[in-house]
């Protein structure tokens, strides 16, 4: 254990954070929680609170910083982190996040402030997952925004809170069915998935779990199993991310599509509402006929769908530039390496309860290039009129 170990908890789901963040401070001896609360952004400040299981211990105000409330939290985040680690006896700072605030951004402040994060968790409600990630409205619209230009809605932030986070902490929640369990552990097959108690029914107080010692509890043993920045970043980069694999149980289902040919834009185009709504959650990497030599990136949830250039396709780049590649992609395209394309694919993943998987495959392939059209090559491709250039700001 490093001298100053820092955990990261974040989520959406306030109760089951809280409930997390008690179970640890209980758990862990010499440990304290730190809490940035952006709410109070609106009136030009964030609210920095330091806790331990004694109760409050400090309590202070940090200015806004470019409007940003976020911002803020990554400019005294650090200095605070190293000033419990100098002043010594503490063995654990429990980061606890903001409603909003996604984790990843958080873990890279802290790690490059040469702090050691130990473990990222993000909080889950089982009973609230489809909910929320069918929840198309801006944060802004739920006063959970972290600054004025956030544009960000519930359903992709709760996305990436609960797909880059290796640990999921489950409140115990009596709602929950095996739909919903079995949706969670779809959407994230790969999380270490641990129970935690005292998550309050509607309208009660958050229970708090009373002082108890356990520092091998699972809770702990996951929070300081170790975290690698770099290995979370590449895990969610759309050429080589842990994408989900096919499944099919408790009505709930994963298809996993994979196409070695490209896709006509103007039918693609055209087929994008009911692709972005056909499944609760869909993600991954494709190919677009008329840009042959540009990775791009699907990101769906909420009913919204944000596509953005993730940069060329290996095989478009000359051997001399593979250097400079990360050994991790050079890895994940070794793997999946087509004689004639390269790397170059479709490789999209849609997680949803009751998933019209026949439907869904039948759209998709309909918006391939047909024989005729692949026949006739990249440079008859790269004419076809570029439908997407809106959408990506070309």
């Amino acid at each position: 254990m490093p001298e100053l170990s820092v955990v990261i908890v974040g989520g959406l789901h306030a109760d089951a954070r809280r409930a997390a963040v008690a179970q640890l401070l209980a758990d862990v001896p010499d440990s304290v929680v730190l809490h940035h609360d952006l709410a109070t952004a609106v009136a030009g400040t964030v609210v920095r609170t330091i806790r331990d299981a004694t109760g409050l211990v400090t309590a202070g105000e940090t200015p806004l910083v470019n409007d940003c409330a976020c911002c803020a939290l990554r400019e005294d985040l650090v200095p605070e982190l190293i000033r419990i680690r100098d002043t010594g006896g503490t063995r654990m700072a429990i980061v606890e996040l903001w409603d909003s605030v996604e984790p990843k951004a958080m873990a890279e402040v802290v790690t490059a402030g040469g702090l050691t994060v130990t473990g990222v968790i993000t909080a889950v409600d089982p009973a609230l997952v489809l909910p929320y990630l069918g929840n198309g409205d801006d944060l802004s619209e739920r006063g959970l925004a972290a600054a004025p230009t956030d544009q960000r809605t519930v359903a992709d932030t709760f996305a990436r809170q609960l797909e880059y986070a290796p640990v999921l902490a489950l409140a115990d929640s009596p709602e929950a069915d095996d739909e919903d369990r079995e949706l969670l552990a779809q959407l994230h097959p790969t999380a270490r998935r641990v129970p935690i108690a005292g998550v309050p029914a509607a309208g009660d107080g958050l229970t708090v779990p009373p002082p108890r010692r356990r520092p091998h509890s699972p809770l702990v043993q996951a929070a300081l199993a170790g975290f690698d920045v770099e290995s979370a970043d590449a895990a969610q980069h759309p050429a080589c991310a842990l994408l989900p694999a096919e499944a099919d149980a408790h009505g709930v289902s994963t298809l996993v599509w994979h196409r070695r040919r490209p896709f006509h834009p103007e039918r693609l185009y055209a087929a994008l509402e009911d692709l972005t709504c056909a499944a609760a959650r869909s993600r991954g990497r494709f190919w677009l006929a008329d840009k042959p030599d540009v990775l791009l990136h699907w990101d769906a949830a909420g009913g919204a769908l944000c596509l953005e250039s993730a940069g060329p396709w290996l095989a478009s780049l000359p051997d001399a530039a593979w250097d400079m590649v990360p050994p991790v992609r050079r890895a994940a395209a070794a793997m999946d390496w087509h004689p004639e394309h390269g790397d170059c694919c479709q490789h999209l993943v849609f997680t949803s309860p009751a998933l019209d998987r026949d439907g869904l495959e039948q759209l998709l392939e309909s918006c391939l290039l047909t024989d005729t059209e692949y026949a006739a090559g990249r440079d008859a491709w790269k004419q076809l009129p570029p439908a997407f250039d809106t959408l990506l700001e070309v």
